[in-house]
């Protein structure tokens, strides 16, 4: 499983053209799952995302977790996480899961950071065409994947 961890000082998704979900201050958090992952990929990730401390103190530091500044989270999947660019130049997304395992896990990620964070998390909707906004504050990004745990 993947994440694509975006902190933002504002991110939204629209599917036709609607804000279906928004966000201030916290993660853009793009979710890739593959056929092999399991609930404890998504436990760790999951406590992992929470405990990550990549918000400015008063020293301007990155000391401050998502639960410190009290931010908020939007996740949206993204089965293009898996793609393998290796052949050609059309990407093959067959190492991602099928709806059947990813909504699961989808799903069971969207409980687990809410209890974590004891708080709602927006999303975006599971196989939908969206347009995804976000204004990234720094930038910072990271990738963090449950099978490579750095």
């Amino acid at each position: 499983m993947r994440f694509v961890i975006q902190r933002v000082s504002e991110a939204s998704v629209k599917i036709d053209n609607v804000i279906y979900s928004e966000i201030q201050k916290g993660f853009l958090v793009l979710v890739g799952v593959e056929e092999a992952d399991t609930k404890e990929d998504a436990d760790w990730l999951c406590q992992k995302l929470i405990g990550m401390r990549i918000f400015s103190d008063a020293d301007d530091k990155l000391n401050l977790s998502l639960q410190d500044i009290n931010g908020d989270i939007l996740l949206v999947s993204q089965f293009t996480l898996f793609a393998s660019t290796k052949k050609g130049n059309r990407p093959s997304f067959i190492k991602s899961a099928k709806p059947d395992i990813a909504i699961p896990l989808y799903e069971y990620c969207i409980q687990q950071l809410s209890q974590l964070l004891n708080k709602p998390i927006k999303t975006g909707q599971f196989g939908a065409d969206m347009k995804v906004s976000l204004v990234n504050d720094g930038p910072v990004t990271i990738l963090m994947d449950s099978k490579n745990r750095e």
